[in-house]
């Protein structure tokens, strides 16, 4: 054999095992969209990826800021994002409206929404709001439960005015009393934190498990041809992010460096990290529902989500035919 003929076989075999290798180590490009702009909850999303817990899955995951969790999961539903974090309360909403999107393992299997008062503002009780105005913003998933809130308080949607603001202005409006209000809708994971940093006091909270509201708190939804057409990214995706909250769980302080690393700027500052600290141990504190005997992280518990769905049959107009186990499946989830 000439040597040109040796040459050419030897470079021809270079190239074919270094394709080989390029495709072995390539990534998945994967978007997740986040329900709102990073806080605290989302250090476990920040500490995988800073860690490189996703890439050891094959995933280069692009983090995105959203603008609510029914934004968040609209933009699943439409092919911008892979997959989102938001209100499992809202993907029952958007999925039962025809929605193509699954909920494919749960963060915070507790809700933690609440109203949240100015102590200032005169307010005991639930009762107490009648004829007063709350802030939220539109696409917020604290709003799905806030009218059954108020019928199990003996309120009704007339009785309480509800302005919506933009997500950046939610907790300045707040703390000014704009336009007359009292108090907005929000999450005790993160608001009350952001209100104490902002230099507000300490606000009156009601926690709508207060009110009947059992519900399942945020979940990680996909594209049903996601799940269907490619079930090893969706597989890979959970894994990952599992392994990313036990990590936070473990060391939530290298959690929330992870983001504060990412997001820069007031984040990375001593009081940002502290305020985001406060946030995560509330999502670390509602990882596993009562019902979730063996503590499997992920987990969608059938009881939880049937409790839920049952409240949104009765006080939302959900379809009373509606099969809870629709919206959510557990073959990605593993113990």
């Amino acid at each position: 054999m000439s040597l040109v003929k040796r040459v050419s076989i030897a470079a021809a075999a270079a190239a074919v095992l270094a394709v080989a290798a390029s495709a072995a180590h390539a990534e998945d490009d994967v978007r997740l969209r986040l329900n709102w702009m990073y806080y605290g909850s989302h250090a476990g999303f920040a500490l995988g990826k800073d860690k490189g817990i996703y890439d050891g899955a094959g995933i280069d995951l692009d983090i995105r800021s959203g603008n609510g969790s029914s934004s968040a999961h609209r933009l699943v539903a439409n092919g911008d994002s892979d997959f989102a974090y938001g209100s499992c309360g809202a993907l029952v909403s958007l999925a039962s409206q025809g929605a193509p999107i699954t909920a494919v393992a749960v963060i915070d299997a507790m809700g933690t929404e609440a109203i949240i008062v100015r102590p200032d503002a005169g307010v005991s009780g639930i009762g107490d709001l009648k004829g007063k105005t709350l802030l939220t913003t539109a696409n917020a998933g604290v709003n799905t439960f806030f009218p059954i809130v108020l019928e199990n308080a003996g309120l009704t949607a007339a009785d309480v005015t509800v302005v919506n603001v933009p997500d950046g202005a939610l907790v300045s409006s707040y703390l000014q009393g704009a336009g007359g209000a009292v108090g907005m809708l929000g999450g005790l994971d993160d608001k009350p934190a952001e209100i104490k940093a902002n230099g507000g006091d300490t606000p009156v909270t009601f926690p709508y498990s207060d009110y009947g509201v059992n519900q399942v708190g945020y979940c990680i939804s996909a594209h049903n041809d996601t799940i269907a057409n490619n079930p090893d990214l969706v597989k890979r995706f959970v894994a990952a992010t599992i392994q990313s909250y036990k990590a936070a769980e473990a060391d939530p302080d290298a959690a929330v460096a992870a983001m504060a690393d990412i997001v820069g700027g007031t984040m990375a500052e001593d009081e940002g990290k502290a305020q985001a600290r406060a946030v995560l141990d509330v999502t670390l504190g509602v990882l596993y529902s009562g019902a979730n005997a063996d503590k499997t992280l992920g987990l969608n518990v059938e009881s939880d989500w049937a409790d839920m769905v049952d409240l949104l049959k009765k006080y939302n107009d959900l379809d009373p035919a509606a099969d809870p186990t629709s919206f959510y499946t557990n073959d990605f989830v593993t113990d």
